[in-house]
């Protein structure tokens, strides 16, 4: 929720959440839900990413998403999440933000098996610039460091960001 509102201060034309179980399940207070609702967050629940589709550049321009029902609860009493076959669908988006928790999000290695990870599955990263093996990809937050706190995630950014514009401008990596 915190990455969403944020998102929308940044660029304020659209910001979704799409989150593969309901409105109850969702791991924020009521409130926050709510404050994002009203501040303009679009919500798709039982909607489930399945995957990012590119341009010929490799810049993103849509999610493939599939409707989800809930079934029978899980080991943590939270209903699973069942995928509703044939409602496949995309989303038009040019950026997308993972905010899955802080532990590594096990998808990254699949779809990004040349990019270097450490023995946590956390990206490694050049410390001073967010820069990852992978060129014109940069990575800050917990995908790097693990749990961690927020200052130091937006602290991350900053740096990243800075590495960003850097390397748009000139293009040297």
């Amino acid at each position: 929720m915190d990455a969403a509102r944020t998102a929308l201060r940044l660029c304020p034309e659209k910001v979704m959440i799409i989150y593969r179980r309901g409105r109850e399940e969702m791991p924020a207070r009521v409130e926050e839900i709510h404050h994002g609702e009203e501040e303009g967050v679009e919500f798709h629940l039982l909607t489930n990413p399945i995957r990012f589709i590119g341009d010929k550049d490799g810049r993103l321009k849509g999610i493939e998403c599939v409707k989800m029902e809930l079934g029978l609860p899980d080991e943590s009493g939270r209903r699973r999440p069942v995928e509703v076959k044939g409602t496949e669908f995309i989303i038009d988006a040019e950026i997308a933000v993972i905010s899955v928790g802080n532990g590594a999000n096990p998808l990254i290695q699949q779809t990004t098996p040349d990019i270097k990870v450490n023995k946590w599955n956390n990206i490694t990263v050049n410390p001073d610039t967010g820069r990852t093996n992978k060129k014109g990809v940069f990575a800050g937050g917990d995908i790097v460091r693990g749990g961690a706190t927020v200052i130091l995630a937006m602290g991350d950014g900053r740096k990243a960001a800075g590495s960003m514009d850097e390397y748009m401008k000139t293009g040297v990596w």
